[in-house]
């Protein structure tokens, strides 16, 4: 279920920050060290207007960038914060920790701006918002969140994905 605005009793306002993937804005922290820039109307009128606060969860957690890939074995992001999968790079090293941590960077820099809605970078372990990339390695897509899009959720922060944007401009505008 999305929880919406009206449910948790807050209005969005045309003023309020939004949380956004650091990559979305083309900054180079994804795991193979790029960006992934949205040219999306509604993400230059917000980052104009000065309401975007850009995160990249796994450098707050202390990941390197370049690093290897990344993927959730045994679920998604939800099954991970309560403790049923972890997450482990194509080396085999467990990450669980660290993308936690990343989340929790997240769920802190919303907090801290107030924060009711967020935009991720979809696919990925951590900020997937509709689906996230199977444990495989293969390159298929499963439906499901990333760790921190499902920290955020739990946190109240609305999450978007890119595909979503006509959406959240709706949202927006009928704040």
């Amino acid at each position: 279920m999305l929880v919406t605005c009206a449910m948790l009793g807050q209005h969005p306002s045309m003023s309020d920050k939004i949380l956004i993937s650091a990559c979305l804005l083309g900054h180079p922290v994804r795991y193979d060290g790029q960006g992934k820039r949205s040219e999306h109307p509604l993400i230059a009128q917000l980052r104009a207007d000065g309401r975007l606060v850009a995160v990249g969860p796994e450098l707050a957690a202390g990941f390197a960038t370049p690093r290897p890939e990344a993927k959730i074995l045994g679920g998604t992001g939800v099954d991970v914060l309560d403790g049923s999968a972890q997450i482990y790079e194509r080396t085999g090293r467990d990450v669980t920790d660290g993308y936690v941590a990343g989340g929790v960077a997240a769920v802190d820099a919303a907090q801290t701006a107030g924060c009711s809605h967020a935009i991720l970078m979809d696919g990925s372990p951590s900020c997937g918002s509709t689906e996230i990339y199977s444990g495989d390695f293969a390159g298929e897509r499963a439906p499901g969140h990333g760790v921190t899009a499902a920290q955020l959720h739990r946190a109240g922060v609305q999450v978007w994905a890119v595909s979503q944007l006509d959406d959240l401009a709706q949202v927006l505008a009928d704040g």
